[in-house]
């Protein structure tokens, strides 16, 4: 298992939640194109060890650090279980990417005063999804 960058504290940290060792899954690229733009990832993904050469965590609240940015790939009724875990790790931005919001979810995450950006990650750092 490779160990997780040194923390660099001019570095931007992020943790992508339903990270994905499937190259063609949104989790993956956003894995991958966060990382070519300099961010200190953090996978999270309660089924898998490593993701990327990263080690993956179980759960949010097993990531070493409060991640500045906290970017989601899981269905609204998944999402709806973990906001509460997000909200207490805590994080700058929630990123909701395409297909993770609800009425309900927003509701949920302002309820708990988290800052929601509803928008594609890779797109938000400059990278082309269909190039990665």
């Amino acid at each position: 298992m490779t160990a997780q960058p040194p923390d660099n504290p001019g570095m931007k940290t992020v943790a992508i939640i339903g990270a994905s060792n499937d190259r063609s899954k949104f989790g993956n690229k956003a894995v991958r194109a966060l990382l070519q733009q300099g961010y200190e990832v953090w996978p999270v993904n309660s089924r898998e060890e490593t993701i990327e050469g990263l080690c993956a965590f179980k759960d949010i609240r097993d990531v070493p650090v409060r991640p500045q940015l906290a970017s989601v790939y899981l269905p609204p009724a998944v999402l709806l279980k973990v906001l509460p875990a997000i909200a207490a790790k805590g994080c700058d931005e929630l990123w909701l990417n395409p297909g993770t919001e609800s009425d309900e979810v927003l509701a949920e995450a302002e309820r708990l005063g988290l800052n929601v950006i509803q928008a594609c990650s890779i797109v938000g750092v400059g990278v082309s999804p269909e190039q990665l």
